[in-house]
């Protein structure tokens, strides 16, 4: 989408020069897509739509047997192709079937790991998804240039009430998604209830590298000095889960987390998708063979070794870079771009060592002039290239004429072109004789790239001027090279280790659509703000060609927002575009050979070069004895001073006058004694003993041989294949683009209670090696354990008193279950009792709204004066539906379960006191100026920190960002205004702004009051507090009423 600054709409795209100085230095745009999403619940509106509860999504493997690779060492298997044709013939014996049998059985290699064998299959749930956040960066630039922000900024779709709890009905505009939740559930979530199955082109995984803590996360947002020590073990549920899952029996468990998300992955894969995995030697080939394994060996591409760092020395050998698998889902129908690299000076040096001046001479160049890169600027660099080969037929055996003579192709091979090409290839002057072969010059212009190989070394200091700041953060041009080599503009790329986002960010730049998922708030908490305040180059955009709709026929590509809605896709010329990039020519001896259009020129030019050769001729006749003999002694004189080597083909031709200048032992098709030059021999340039006319014709000659050659040289290059350089898309000037519009998302947890099926089912074949106190197999245990710990801890409240229960016992209800008393309630005084219900939220989830919905909708009916929500992380829109609630008789309290309660083994020891503490909402001021506009001052907020189990009231600089909602609608948190306390994070985009809006207004982003804003007709703010470890707090404050402060 593209806007102005200013309002104004974007200047029309013409040429590219009339482009930028057409353009105004205050537009602002980002990408959009010709493309559609379902609708999955707003977060707000979760409770209030019904959700389908698909069966669980069952995948099965062929489970084969600490890992190895196993071999057939009877040869069983030479003998496959034998016993086959004998089956078709008659029945096997016992014996041969018997053979038969095993050779099927381990004719191919398999990896095995413990557990493999006794879990046949896996199951995934297909979890439902729902949207938090809505980010647009151009509607935070809006703001801070005091301009209206419109609601499609946001990708919104506008649906009525009616519409929008009806999820997974309807279609939506494209946003770009970051999914916090388990990658096998979301990507099942994906396939299964969003019918993405198919869809993706592209997977980037990322997976831990070691057991490492540092391998695995990050535990707050601006910590990468992680050790392996407790105080760094993140205190995220759902990381804790992944940890536990990745490594609770090393490499085994961690090949079988890997193979069961390579499984989901390829269901989404498009028949023309790749997936590419980055990993480190030390399981690089446990690695491979799971992917073999999950793709089939026939569908890899190729192993990839990138250079990232110089080397940090080691006792061994210094590992100095990672490697990168490429499996395609189908590997004939695979989307491929070429990637090339300009070629490099050592290959000029070492094959492109002959240059041809710009008077046709050829010689080879000098050691010095290799070595002190001294080529003459104007002469051109080629290298003899092979005419022959080794198919063919008739048409390519024949003697070929050249120079006078006679050549006859090499015994057993053929010529690569036609006599019709060959002819045009030497009246082009593309052939010359090597000794006894017949070369093709290939200039080095001709093609002056080289395809990219398996062996990235230039990529070890990507990042596009990026600072790290995440302890595991993927290496951009790493990403950007596998996303342009396998994707087009507007494909969808898929990253199930989103990390910090590179991949994301990678995608957002290059202008594909992409979806990324983490189970790490402290990840998205980074990623959010890296994409939210991100500065791209704005690339030009050109119409679809037919090779990019023969390629990609059904894409979404990019979308042109000048074409109104509604009119027809690229398909049919309408709204589609894609990148316009830088093209280099790409001259072969084909295109040479086959260019009829030289014919022409030939024809033009030979008359003139006949006439200008027969008055040479006429001329050099007249040279006297005693002129030749002196001319000759020159070159006697050079070779005798400088050596044989240093006489070159311009001095023979100068000073060795026809037919003194022919070798009696070549054998020629023409007449030895000529006593003129035939056109092959005529000298490059004069020398001072020629008599004048000589040197005048001689001069003439060569201007109308350069003229025939200009000709020639311009008519390749017209007829000369192009290779799009996809990597090098041409900028569009004074254009400013940032980040389109995404969206938050997180899985929405099963409800859980005391009765009925598990949550977490047990799995056929369970290990022994699975300890059940460190994971519990299921809900209704999880549920008890947390019941009974509340009841011994009782619930802190900030002022440090503790609510203790005088009983607590475990109900059925749904989203309900504990009820009972407080022996003394700290909020209603000394001695008075009361009646509390309690919700518990998910092992592994946060506490979502639409669990707050129902849990307030059950205990209002019960008549509970108390709710007490029990979770180890609370949804924002949670609190906004606890802050929204209208019913007086019912208090909310939420209480962090301590999270080291759940952590078992991985902590040395488990607490038993102060588990479950009650925090606040964001401190905050609402403030109306004399204009009618709105504040919002941030004074402070409640930090809940797990590590030392404390509720601290902190600072607004403690925080790791704040966003503001101008008119939450309750059902998505829409920034429109977003603060980071790192004074950089606005930098780039307010010095390529600068000329258009005030610094002051970035700089106030990352202060504690909000820039100024109107009322908007939903009358109501919502501000989110988002602390160092992802963790977020929210405050909704209503509008109605309002008189000067809140």
């Amino acid at each position: 989408m593209v806007s102005s600054a200013k309002g104004e709409k974007m200047a029309p795209r013409g040429k590219k020069k009339e482009a930028e100085s057409a353009q105004p230095t205050d537009t602002i745009a980002d990408y959009r897509f010709d493309a559609k999403r379902t609708n999955i619940p707003p977060a707000g509106l979760a409770a209030q739509g019904k959700l389908e509860s698909p069966q669980r999504i069952r995948y099965t493997y062929d489970p084969h047997r600490p890992p190895m690779l196993r071999f057939d060492g009877s040869g069983a298997a030479d003998k496959l192709p034998e016993l086959l044709v004998t089956a078709r013939q008659r029945a096997l014996t016992d014996e041969e079937a018997s053979l038969l049998a095993e050779a099927l059985r381990t004719h191919q290699p398999w990896l095995e790991w413990s557990g493999k064998r006794e879990k046949r299959a896996f199951e995934v749930e297909p979890v439902a998804l729902h949207i938090h956040e809505r980010i647009a960066a151009q509607a935070i630039v809006k703001v801070a240039a005091r301009q209206d922000v419109q609601r499609d900024l946001f990708a919104d779709p506008k649906l009525s009430y009616r519409e929008a709890v009806q999820f997974y009905q309807h279609d939506m505009d494209w946003a770009n998604r970051m999914i916090l939740g388990d990658s096998l559930q979301v990507m099942a979530s994906l396939a299964r209830r969003e019918n993405l199955s198919g869809r993706v082109q592209m997977i980037y995984i990322d997976p831990p590298y070691g057991i490492k803590f540092a391998s695995n996360f990050q535990p707050e947002v601006g910590k990468r000095d992680v050790k392996d020590k407790e105080s760094d073990l993140t205190r995220e549920p759902e990381m804790v889960k992944a940890y536990r899952d990745t490594w609770t029996l090393g490499v085994h468990s961690y090949l079988a987390y890997l193979r069961d998300r390579l499984m989901v992955a390829k269901e989404l894969l498009t028949d023309s998708g790749s997936i590419f995995v980055q990993i480190s030697d030390e399981n690089l080939h446990r690695v491979r063979a799971v992917m073999d394994e999950v793709f089939g060996a026939e569908n890899f591409c190729a192993q990839i070794y990138f250079i990232k760092t110089s080397g940090k020395g080691g006792d061994y050998l210094d590992p100095v870079g990672d490697y990168l698998l490429w499996y395609a889902k189908d590997k004939p129908a695979t989307k491929t771009n070429n990637i090339f690299l300009p070629r490099a000076p050592s290959t000029l040096d070492e094959q492109y060592t002959t240059i041809e001046t710009l008077d046709g001479m050829v010689r080879r160049l000098t050691t010095a002039e290799i070595a002190e890169a001294a080529a003459p600027p104007t002469a051109k660099r080629f290298m003899p290239s092979s005419l022959y080969s080794d198919s063919g037929g008739k048409t390519t055996s024949y003697l070929a004429a050249l120079n006078g003579a006679s050549w006859q192709c090499l015994p057993g091979y053929f010529w690569r072109t036609s006599e019709e090409g060959m002819r045009r290839l030497i009246g082009a002057g593309r052939i010359t004789a090597v000794g006894r072969y017949l070369r093709y010059k290939m200039y080095s212009d001709d093609y002056p790239v080289v395809r990219v190989t398996n062996l990235w070394n230039d990529v070890r200091a990507g990042g596009y001027g990026e600072a790290k700041i995440y302890v595991v953060q993927t290496n951009v041009d790493v990403i950007a090279r596998c996303i342009l080599m396998a994707t087009d503009p507007g494909d969808l790329v898929l990253d199930p280790t989103c990390g910090s986002g590179t991949t994301g960010y990678v995608a957002e730049y290059w202008g594909r659509r992409w979806i990324t998922m983490d189970t790490s708030r402290v990840a998205l908490a980074l990623a959010r703000q890296r994409l939210m305040t991100a500065k791209f180059d704005y690339f030009d955009l050109r119409p679809l060609n037919d090779e990019d709709r023969r390629r990609n026929p059904n894409g979404p590509w990019l979308k042109d927002e000048k074409v109104p809605e509604g009119t027809q896709r690229a398909g049919a010329g309408g709204t589609a575009m894609t990148l316009n990039c830088e093209t280099v020519p790409h001259v072969t001896l084909k295109s040479i050979a086959q260019n009829s259009a030289l014919d022409s020129i030939f024809a033009k030019h030979q008359p003139t070069l006949d006439e200008k050769l027969k008055a040479l001729n006429g001329a050099v006749v007249n040279v006297g004895k005693e002129a030749r003999q002196k001319l000759a002694a020159k070159l006697v004189a050079k070779q005798k001073a400088e050596g044989k080597k240093a006489v070159t083909e311009a001095d023979r031709r100068r000073w060795l006058l026809p037919p003194a200048n022919r070798d009696p032992k070549v054998k020629l098709t023409v007449d030895a004694d000529f006593s003129g030059w035939y056109e092959w021999e005529v000298p490059f340039d004069t020398d001072a003993d020629w008599p004048n006319d000589l040197q005048a014709a001689l001069s003439e000659y060569r201007a109308a041989w350069r003229a025939k050659m200009d000709a020639v040289n311009a008519a390749i290059a017209a007829n000369a294949e192009n290779e799009e350089l996809v990597d090098k898309p041409r900028v569009r000037k004074n254009v400013v683009r940032v980040s389109g519009p995404f969206t938050m998302e997180a899985v929405m947890p099963a409800e859980m209670t005391l009765h009925g099926s598990s949550e977490i089912e047990e799995t056929e074949g369970e290990l022994d090696g699975f300890d059940a106190a460190d994971a519990p197999q299921n809900a209704e245990a999880f549920l008890d354990k947390m019941i009974r710990l509340l009841f011994a801890d009782g619930v802190r409240f900030p002022n440090n008193k503790v609510a203790k229960f005088s009983r607590l016992s475990p109900i059925g209800e749904d989203f309900l279950h504990a009820e009972g008393e407080w022996a003394s309630d700290v909020t209603a005084g000394e001695g008075n009792t009361q009646t509390v219900a309690v919700s518990v939220g998910p092992e592994f989830g946060p506490v979502t709204a639409w669990q707050v919905e129902n849990a307030l909708t059950f205990a209002a009916r019960r008549g509970f004066e108390n709710l007490v929500f029990a979770g180890f992380s609370f949804d924002a829109a949670a609190q906004a539906v606890i802050q929204d609630d209208p019913n007086p008789r019912l208090r909310c309290h939420l209480a962090h379960i301590r999270p080291d309660v759940n952590m078992g083994s991985l902590l040395k020891e488990t607490p038993n006191a102060q588990l479950f503490s009650v925090f606040g909402s964001p401190r905050m001021k609402l403030e109306s100026n004399a204009d009618g506009m709105l504040t919002v001052t941030l004074e402070g907020v409640d930090i809940y920190n797990p590590v030392e189990n404390t509720i601290l009231a902190t600072s607004v600089d403690k925080v790791a960002a704040w966003f503001v909602d101008s008119d939450y609608d309750g059902r998505t948190f829409c920034i429109t205004q977003a603060f980071f306390p790192d004074k950089g994070a606005w930098e780039k985009l307010a010095k390529a702004l600068k000329s258009v809006i005030d610094e002051g207004a970035f700089d106030a982003l990352s202060g504690t009051v909000s820039l100024p804003f109107v009322a908007g007709p939903h009358k109501r703010v919502a501000v989110k507090v988002i602390d160092p470890r992802g963790n977020e707090v929210m405050r909704v404050m209503r509008l109605d009423g309002m008189e000067g402060g809140y």
